[in-house]
């Protein structure tokens, strides 16, 4: 007999109790939090951090491409002009990259991907790959890390300043305008999961959608701080 089901708020509740998966518990994202990196791990986080941002536009047009609701794929859009720009030198990935320079990491050594460790690469290759070959609902539910981020954000911001003095406010644009950004994101794609996954295979799907990118961006610490 086909499985009934969750209620909405236990849905809500199961992807929400993924929190404690995210990478904000990570060692090596407490160890950057307390001030604890010299300043070759901090290059080595940002340079291996940006080609996870880079790909970012990739795993959305994937999700585009996959999803036959037209307001989905307009609303999606968003995305992607956010992370690469309305044109050349704007976006969160520009952000991005002027906190690689004030790590000391020259620009074209980021985007030359010298720096991305092996591990890194495999992940977040592994996540674009994901959104490419799994139905739109699914690869758009792995992205409710959107959830867990707006605080770690803002936390991020002041320990930086306070702990690393040759960082400045204006290098960490990439945070600060992200913060309002991704909790309105978050909102939006809970409320797609919500309302688009509607059988309990969907649901348990979209769960392990979720773990899977909670799983992601633990590895993709290990790497970094192997690194």
């Amino acid at each position: 007999m086909p499985v009934e089901p969750l209620a909405e708020s236990a849905f809500i509740g199961a992807l929400r109790g993924l929190s404690d998966r995210y990478w904000g518990t990570h060692p090596f994202h407490r160890r950057l939090h307390a001030g604890e990196l010299d300043e070759h791990e901090l290059r080595v986080w940002a340079a291996n951090r940006w080609y996870y941002q880079s790909r970012l536009p990739q795993k959305d047009a994937a999700i585009i491409s996959n999803c036959p609701l037209p307001e989905i794929r307009r609303q999606w859009l968003d995305r992607i002009v956010y992370h690469d720009g309305a044109h050349a030198g704007t976006g969160g990935i520009e952000r991005w990259l002027r906190l690689c320079e004030a790590v000391g990491l020259a620009r074209d050594e980021v985007l030359a991907e010298r720096h991305v460790a092996p591990g890194v690469r495999f992940a977040v290759d592994a996540y674009v790959s994901f959104a490419r070959t799994k139905p739109w609902w699914e690869a758009v539910a792995s992205g409710l890390t959107e959830m867990f981020a707006g605080h770690l954000m803002q936390q991020r911001v002041a320990d930086m300043l306070a702990h690393y003095s040759w960082i400045a406010r204006e290098d960490l644009a990439y945070f600060t305008n992200r913060i309002d950004k991704v909790s309105g994101e978050g909102k939006d794609t809970l409320d797609i999961v919500v309302r688009h996954c509607v059988t309990r295979e969907q649901q348990d799907r979209a769960i392990a959608a979720l773990s899977f990118k909670c799983d992601v961006l633990w590895s993709m610490l290990d790497a970094i701080e192997r690194g």
